[in-house]
């Protein structure tokens, strides 16, 4: 049965806020593996570009430098495999979750019109729809996504899962969106971080995916995590050439426009591998040491461990795992929060320092005694 849902914040049985009461209750603090903002340092390359950005007296252009389009363009494929794209089909975006909040609104979703989620996801998709006033779907399955449906979310590697689809599952998306004449975004923020060595993971901009034609087709992604810059909100929507237009003309309107330094910055950060391959190895390593203790905890792991989270289950409610271990001072998610799918599930991050992540392994190893 297809599921009508509702914005997650009307339906947590309790709040993030009484979870970390709880955790910060414990002797000596606790360990925020819930909260997925990175810590480590800004490259500081990238800092200098922003410092020595030119002077910009004026209003930067809401379709963003060709420069910078022509970056994101070269870096898609690159990292990613993907060709067949110009600077025409690319616009900057304040990060990428104002785009993921405000999507609905700019392709003018109106009251009562279908919007379909993942079954698991990031809550932004159900905010946005239910801020237009949507009917808000919870499927993953293409087939069983509703006629009438104007906009549909997947998101691959998937938060908070790390579930990938593949090129057959994502082709196969693409197919019923187009039956239905529905637009089709896929968030793909974790698109090179969860790569495991050379094998790229499959976007929806990739022919094999999209039979070579972007037609209803967008795509959304951030350096936030990547680049350690979710403190200066840069990212970048790419897809159908003229969906970019609708969407630069209503930005436009309303101001949303990446300033000219940041624009510099993202640039920047998308014409340099090193610090992102850097930035994978930390991720890489944090998990490996993170893993044994949350299994020694008694919880079992699923799905892949190979970006920045591990998905892991209690078998019990997603709220009294979480409360548990906050009693413990260790934070993590309840995955919940993401879809009742998650109901039994929590969700640890690897965004925590060294020292942290140390105390949370020792807290989590002294359950198993």
């Amino acid at each position: 049965m297809i599921e009508q849902v509702d914005s997650p914040a009307d339906v947590a049985p309790t709040t993030m806020a009484a979870l970390r009461a709880i955790a910060g209750a414990h002797s000596g603090g606790y360990a925020d593996l819930a909260t997925a903002s990175p810590v480590d340092p800004t490259p500081q390359h990238l800092l200098d570009v922003l410092a020595h950005a030119d002077p910009a007296p004026g209003y930067p252009s809401t379709h963003g430098t060709t420069a910078l389009r022509g970056t994101v363009v070269d870096w898609l494929h690159r990292r990613r495999g993907i060709e067949g794209l110009g600077p025409e089909h690319v616009v900057p975006t304040i990060g990428s979750k104002e785009f993921l909040g405000l999507l609905p609104f700019l392709l003018d979703v109106r009251a009562g019109e279908t919007v379909v989620v993942p079954e698991l996801g990031y809550p932004a998709y159900i905010d946005g729809a239910a801020a237009v006033g949507a009917t808000i779907v919870a499927e993953d399955d293409p087939a069983r996504w509703p006629d009438g449906t104007r906009l549909i979310w997947i998101n691959s590697p998937r938060n908070p899962d790390g579930r990938v689809l593949t090129i057959t599952e994502m082709a196969a998306a693409v197919d019923r969106a187009r039956e239905l004449d529905a637009v089709l975004v896929s968030d793909e923020c974790y698109g090179v971080l969860n790569q495991v060595g050379d094998e790229q993971i499959p976007s929806v901009l990739h022919r094999a995916v999209n039979g070579g034609s972007l037609r209803g087709l967008l795509m959304s992604s951030s350096v936030s995590k990547q680049s350690n810059l979710a403190g200066y909100r840069v990212g970048y929507a790419v897809g159908d050439a003229d969906l970019i237009e609708t969407i630069i003309t209503r930005r436009r309107r309303l101001g949303l426009i990446m300033p000219k330094p940041q624009q510099e910055l993202l640039q920047a950060a998308l014409a340099d591998d090193e610090h992102l391959d850097t930035q994978r190895r930390r991720h890489r390593r944090r998990i490996a040491r993170l893993r044994p203790a949350v299994e020694a905890a008694g919880l079992q792991i699923v799905g892949p461990t190979d970006g920045t989270y591990i998905w892991a289950t209690g078998d019990e409610d997603s709220w009294a795992t979480a409360t548990r271990l906050a009693e413990h001072g260790v934070l993590c998610m309840p995955g919940g929060i993401f879809g009742s799918a998650g109901n039994h599930f929590v969700r640890f991050a690897v965004s925590i320092s060294e020292d942290r992540l140390d105390q949370a392994i020792e807290r989590l190893d002294a359950l198993a005694t």
